[in-house]
């Protein structure tokens, strides 16, 4: 069995998400449609912005094509249609829009070369590929063609792959590193499915409790600090308080200032930084737990992130992300190269349950 059929049996819709560009994310896109046709799985393709083009628009360097099978459902812009190689049969004019025109909802039929779009909002991609499923689709891949961050977020899909390779750093052990960072950020334990008993508190029930405390007031988009007046778990000895901040950014001492003795979880619905987190004094990390939606609201590299857990920092996330394998590229655009056996095997060994795959072998 392929690594798409195991797939296809466990998830419904797979973000494709690069590390950075070049990492050979169209590479692994290309590798999983001829899987599927070769398994007789009908994929639905879609993106989160453009691809399918033979030069970057970014970085101008040349890029792989997508080529898509019969019966495959995708989606295509107005202004893409005519250029596409392959035979589309248009199903649908649909209501989201691109800077590309309109979307349409194709079916292939006859193969061949096509630049695919879709939609740039999460909950967009979602309607999208209920759409698709309709058609009769077996599994959608959504390509991360833009916002690597946006294509991440779980609400996009039920589970990513993730391609990283030899452009991160000429320096090998930064590339796992780096990579296996990223999979640590994507794993964090969901607030409200802890580990049960801890000190003689049941964590589970305590965040469950913390959970309806953030969802009553997730919709302000506030800061939210969740307070206890005793060692109790009991709902009616928690108590939720706003700051009126949006965001942590440039609010690290503010939040420092409003976190006492009663400050048990902090909810921070933006980003979460390194700068918010250096002006919370490291003393206050061992009784606070920071909450986030979801881990792409973080930004912090894998050695100041060491540093903090070291320091005691605790995080736990509304939505984590469920990384399904990951990708190597060995080559870099930049003229140099690893061992791809090399490569591959230092990521599984700081990846064991995760499988990874040098698709150009």
């Amino acid at each position: 069995m392929g690594l798409l059929s195991s797939l296809s049996e466990e998830y419904r819709t797979v973000s494709i998400i690069g590390m950075a560009k070049n990492a050979g994310k169209t590479t692994a896109l290309n590798f999983l449609i001829e899987e599927a046709y070769e398994e007789g799985i009908i994929l639905g393709i879609t993106s989160t912005g453009r691809d399918g083009e033979t030069v970057d628009l970014v970085t101008e360097t040349e890029k792989p094509k997508v080529y898509l099978y019969e019966d495959t459902i995708v989606s295509v812009p107005s202004q893409l249609f005519d250029l596409a190689e392959a035979g589309l049969e248009i199903l649908s004019t649909t209501k989201y829009r691109t800077s590309l025109g309109e979307l349409y909802l194709c079916r292939v039929v006859d193969a061949g070369y096509v630049q695919i779009a879709g939609p740039v909002a999460a909950a967009d991609t979602r309607r999208m590929c209920d759409e698709m499923f309709n058609q009769g689709v077996d599994l959608i891949l959504i390509d991360g063609a833009i916002d690597r961050k946006s294509v991440a977020a779980p609400e996009s899909s039920d589970a990513v792959i993730l391609s990283t390779g030899a452009v991160l750093s000429r320096d090998i052990k930064k590339v796992v590193r780096e990579t296996s960072h990223v999979v640590e950020l994507y794993n964090l334990p969901e607030l409200g499915k802890g580990q049960g008993q801890c000190d003689g508190v049941d964590d589970v029930t305590e965040e469950t409790l913390v959970r309806k405390l953030i969802s009553e007031h997730i919709e302000e988009n506030k800061i939210l600090l969740v307070k206890t007046s005793s060692g109790s778990t009991e709902e009616s000895n928690l108590t939720a308080e706003t700051l009126d901040l949006k965001t942590g950014l440039g609010s690290g001492r503010y939040i420092n200032e409003a976190i006492d003795e009663t400050v048990k979880y902090v909810y921070i619905p933006g980003a979460f930084t390194g700068s918010i987190i250096n002006d919370i004094d490291p003393a206050k990390f061992k009784n606070v737990v920071f909450v986030l939606k979801d881990p792409t609201r973080i930004f912090m590299d894998a050695i100041l992130w060491k540093q903090m857990k070291k320091r005691g920092m605790k995080i736990k996330v509304l939505k984590n992300i469920k990384v399904c394998a990951v990708t190597v590229n060995p080559f870099s655009p930049e003229g140099y190269s690893f061992d791809s056996g090399l490569l591959a095997g230092e990521v599984q060994e700081a990846l064991p349950d995760i499988p990874v795959i040098d698709v150009r072998r």
